[in-house]
C-alpha cells in the first residue's frame, strides 16, 4: 500500500474513532439529564476527611463539586483535619492523648487545631476559586462563606477526664447557611465550633456533618471515603442498601474491631437517615469519576443509602397469595390484568415481589423468566389506589431489576394496554412484538393489542 493510502486510512480510523467518542458522549449527556434536572435546586452535605485533602484526586472533587454548583446544587462543604492536626501537634512537640477514640484538646493542642484548620480552608477556599483558561472551573466565578455557623459546647469531664476543648455541636445556624445557599456560595464548615462566651472547640467531622445535613433538612448527604463505598464482612462494594443494614454493618465492624474512624462515618449515615436525610452516598474520594457518577448515571459509584420506610419490600411466600388476589382483583374485573386463579398464583408465587405496609400488601409485581433470550417479562405490576403517590411504583420496578440481574437477565420486557405512559417515564422503551423473545411472541394475545416495552438492565 502507498504510503498516502496508508496515512489516509489512518485518518479514516483516527476520525471514526473520535466519532465513537463523541456519540458515547452525546448518550451520557441524555441519560445524565433527568438526574441533572431531580438535582438541580436541591440542598447537598458533602463530608470528607483530611486524608482526601491529601489525596493526589483532590483537585478532581473540587473540579465536580464546582461543576454540581454550576448545575444549581445547594453545596454544604464540611472537611476534616485528623491529619493535619497530627503533624501540626508534632511540629509544636505537643503530646498528642486521646480516650475513648476523642483527642483530648488543652491548650497547646488547640493551637495546633486553629493552625491546620485555617489553612485547610484557605486551601479549599482558593482551590474553588481557581478560574484559569484551559481548567475546568475557568468562568465559575464560585463563591465561598465560611464563618461562625457552628454553636458548639464543651464535652466536658467524663469518667474522670477532663476533654478541655474538645466540643460537640450545640447547634447549626441555619438561617445564616440558607442565606448563602439562596445567594448561590458554597458554604464551607470546618471541624471546629464557637460557644457563646467566646471560646473555640475542636469537633469530629461527623458531628458537624450530620448536624449539619439534619438542620438544613439536607435532600443528601455524600460522604467520601477510601474505599469504593460501604464494604460488606467479606469487602465487597454494597451497592445501595438501608439504614437498617448499615446499622447491621456497624454491629458486624464492632465485633470484627475495624477502626473507629470508619464506625464514626456508620453512625453519620445512620443518625442522618434517621433524622430526615432521604439519602445518604459514600463514594471514594481516589476516584476522579466517582462524585459524578453516582449522582447523574443509574447504577452509580458507590453506595446508595436509602432512609428506612415503615413499608417494606419482599419476595412473596405461599401467605402473601390471598393479599395478592385481593390487591389484583379489582384490575382483573376491568380487564386490565389478565385473571390468575388462586391455583395458578400459588404455583408462580416464588415470582412475585410484594410491596407491604404493616404486613399488608400494597403493591406487587412479577418477574417471568426467558433465560434463553436473557430477558424477563414484568408482570403484574399493581399499586393499590390509596398508595399510588410517591415512588412506590419506582421501589418495585427497582426490586424487579435487582431481581432479573441475580438472575443474569439483561433486559425486560411488559405487555401492557393502559400503562404505557407510566412505564416510559420508568425508562422503557415502546417496541415492536418481534422484539420479545420466541416464546413469549408464539403467546401473544392479539385481541388484546396489548403495547410492548422494553428496558435495558445495566
Amino acid at each position: 500500500m502507498p504510503a498516502s493510502h496508508a496515512r489516509q486510512q489512518l485518518s479514516q480510523n483516527a476520525n471514526t474513532e473520535k466519532s465513537e467518542k463523541n456519540q458515547d458522549y452525546v448518550k451520557w449527556f441524555r441519560n445524565a439529564a433527568p438526574y441533572i434536572n431531580a438535582h438541580r435546586g436541591k440542598t447537598v452535605v458533602l463530608m470528607f476527611g483530611g486524608e482526601a485533602v491529601l489525596h493526589p484526586n483532590f483537585a478532581n472533587i473540587i473540579h465536580d463539586i464546582a461543576l454540581l454548583r454550576s448545575l444549581g446544587v445547594k453545596l454544604v462543604i464540611v472537611h476534616g483535619a485528623r491529619p493535619q492536626i497530627a503533624e501540626r501537634a508534632d511540629l509544636l512537640g505537643v503530646d498528642q492523648q486521646f480516650e475513648q477514640h476523642l483527642r483530648i484538646t488543652d491548650p497547646k493542642t488547640l493551637m495546633a487545631v486553629k493552625d491546620a484548620t485555617g489553612s485547610l480552608r484557605v486551601h479549599i477556599e482558593a482551590l474553588l476559586t481557581t478560574g484559569l483558561a484551559n481548567s475546568p472551573m475557568h468562568g465559575a466565578q464560585i463563591r465561598v462563606s465560611t464563618g461562625n455557623f457552628v454553636i458548639a459546647r464543651p464535652i466536658g469531664v467524663k469518667e474522670g477526664v477532663d476533654y478541655q476543648h474538645t466540643g460537640l455541636v450545640r447547634r447549626i445556624d441555619t438561617e445564616a447557611i440558607n442565606r448563602q445557599l439562596d445567594y448561590g456560595s458554597i458554604v464551607l464548615l470546618s471541624p471546629v465550633g464557637y460557644s457563646t462566651t467566646g471560646e473555640v472547640f475542636n469537633l469530629a467531622l461527623e458531628d458537624v456533618a450530620t448536624q449539619t445535613a439534619i438542620s438544613l433538612g439536607a435532600d443528601k448527604l455524600i460522604t467520601f471515603t477510601e474505599d469504593d463505598g460501604l464494604l460488606d464482612t467479606d469487602g465487597s462494594l454494597i451497592r445501595s442498601c438501608s439504614v437498617g443494614k448499615v446499622k447491621e454493618l456497624l454491629d458486624a465492624y464492632g465485633k470484627q474491631e475495624v477502626d473507629h474512624v470508619r464506625q464514626l462515618l456508620l453512625r453519620a449515615i445512620i443518625q442522618s437517615g434517621e433524622n430526615g436525610v432521604e439519602r445518604c452516598h459514600c463514594v471514594s474520594y481516589q476516584s476522579d469519576t466517582a462524585l459524578l457518577q453516582e449522582l447523574f448515571t443509574r447504577d452509580g459509584a458507590g453506595t446508595l443509602i436509602a432512609k428506612d420506610h415503615k413499608e417494606h419490600i419482599a419476595t412473596a411466600s405461599i401467605d402473601d397469595v390471598g393479599g395478592i388476589l385481593e390487591l389484583i382483583q379489582p384490575l382483573e374485573e376491568e380487564g386490565v390484568l389478565v385473571r390468575r386463579s388462586r391455583k395458578l398464583l400459588e404455583t408462580e408465587i416464588d415470582r412475585f415481589i410484594v410491596l407491604k405496609k404493616e404486613e399488608v400488601i400494597i403493591a406487587c409485581a412479577a418477574l417471568y423468566p426467558y433465560p434463553e433470550a436473557k430477558a424477563g417479562e414484568l408482570a403484574c405490576v399493581v399499586i393499590h389506589l390509596d398508595y399510588r403517590k410517591g415512588n412506590r411504583g419506582e421501589r418495585l420496578i427497582a426490586a424487579v431489576e435487582a431481581f432479573a440481574k441475580r438472575q443474569k437477565l439483561e433486559q425486560l420486557f411488559v405487555l401492557t394496554t393502559v400503562s404505557g405512559h407510566w412505564f416510559r417515564e420508568q425508562g422503557f422503551i415502546e417496541t415492536s412484538i418481534d422484539e420479545l423473545p420466541e416464546e413469549k411472541k408464539q403467546m401473544y394475545n392479539y385481541q388484546r393489542k396489548s403495547k410492548v416495552l422494553v428496558k435495558g438492565i445495566a
